[in-house]
């Protein structure tokens, strides 16, 4: 039986219990009051070896699926109660593992870190089978969903409806680009993971996933007259198409997403010529569809509330919307009714001020182009 995912929000707020500085902790800041992404993987190396890393790792370990993947959004570095324990342990069948906000490809980069320090072969069993789990979530086409197993309608009804959408190929926020990067790290044998070692197969098995995930970053590339532009995203996991997600996320071309896999590809050693012909159609879109004048700005009305505001600027750097309609290349908004809007001042304050509209990240890899194209020898 899937369990209501408010049971999980109401668990971690009896649990999360305010420590006093932590003995071995040797940062400034309390660990505790940080992200778990930035616990996960953004520590000073030597907390990895400490008791407080130790402890984490505990709670890493009762919290994954039996599948090999984690929930999203979860703070696992916070002191779990018993009953939450006890939780995580009778729900370890149930469905839930995700790719989402980096969720799996964190728990498994924290696990190899503490392995380093202390060789605790549970956590590398754990390790061996959230990578198993990337392994039997990748289509066939070379895509990765944003949970597996995907969800049926009557999970969606009641648990947090990230069906459908979440059954197709997801390049937002980053997940395909993180497992691909996970894996490319993985058969390249980067230092975090040389203390695993990692059998050759399995290298050479993440090695062909990545590859299968290039021709579909290849293959779901926005064709637009036999030009090759930027992605949406997400893509039919059929089709390769792109689909909508949420309500106010419908089929675009995508400022934001598309960065991460134009960077993802120029990393790539001895690009092909298809993948050198993705990056550059990607960059001239960038180029081609770049805003000037205008900033981004937070503001504070009368009440106090926060309001984001479109302002005039002439002397402005370059963004981009998060949105670009399919047809027209014109940016949109939207609320949770779906209908698009031309103005970010359309729509209503809570998705206005909910959500990031624009972006400047394409700017990054306008910049490395040159670069890139000298390092390769690309005319």
């Amino acid at each position: 039986m899937i369990r209501n995912y408010f049971c999980i929000l109401v668990l971690l707020s009896a649990s999360a219990i305010v420590m006093g500085q932590d003995r071995h902790n040797p940062t400034p800041q309390n660990y505790l009051s940080m992200r778990w992404t930035t616990v996960a993987t953004g520590m000073p190396s030597a907390w990895y070896s400490t008791d407080e890393a130790k402890r984490v790792a505990e709670n890493v370990l009762i919290s994954q699926k039996d599948i090999g993947g984690w929930v999203k959004n979860q703070p696992y570095h916070h002191v779990f109660s018993d009953s939450l324990s006890a939780y995580y342990k009778s729900t370890k069948k149930d469905v839930g593992g995700t790719f989402d906000n980096g969720s799996t490809i964190s728990e498994l980069r924290f696990l190899a870190k503490v392995y380093t320090h202390f060789k605790d072969e549970r956590y590398k069993e754990a390790f061996n089978k959230g990578l198993n789990y990337i392994f039997l979530a990748q289509y066939d086409n070379g895509g990765w969903p944003q949970f597996y197993p995907v969800r049926d309608a009557g999970e969606e009804r009641r648990t947090d409806r990230t069906v459908p959408y979440s059954m197709h190929i997801t390049y937002n926020d980053n997940a395909m680009v993180n497992i691909m990067n996970f894996l490319k790290d993985i058969y390249a044998d980067v230092p975090e993971f040389v203390s695993l070692k990692i059998a050759p197969n399995t290298k050479d098995k993440a090695r062909k996933a990545f590859d299968k995930g290039v021709d579909c970053v290849l293959k779901t590339q926005i064709n637009v007259n036999s030009k090759p532009t930027v992605w949406c995203a997400q893509h039919h996991y059929k089709t390769l198409a792109p689909v909508k997600a949420r309500s106010y996320e419908l089929e675009s071309f995508s400022g934001s997403e598309s960065v991460g896999i134009v960077a993802l590809l120029m990393d790539i050693d001895h690009p092909s010529a298809a993948v050198i012909a993705a990056v550059d159609g990607a960059c001239t879109w960038f180029e081609q569809n770049k805003i000037e004048g205008i900033r981004v700005e937070r503001q504070m009305d009368s009440q106090g509330n926060r309001n984001t505001v479109v302002v005039a600027d002439k002397e402005a750097l370059p963004i981009w919307a998060r949105f670009y309609d399919l047809e027209t290349a014109k940016p949109y908004f939207c609320d949770r009714d779906g209908i698009k809007k031309y103005a970010l001042d359309e729509i209503g304050a809570e998705r206005r001020n909910g959500y990031s509209w624009y972006t400047n990240a394409p700017q990054r890899v306008l910049d490395a182009q040159s670069d890139w194209h000298k390092k390769w020898g690309v005319d």
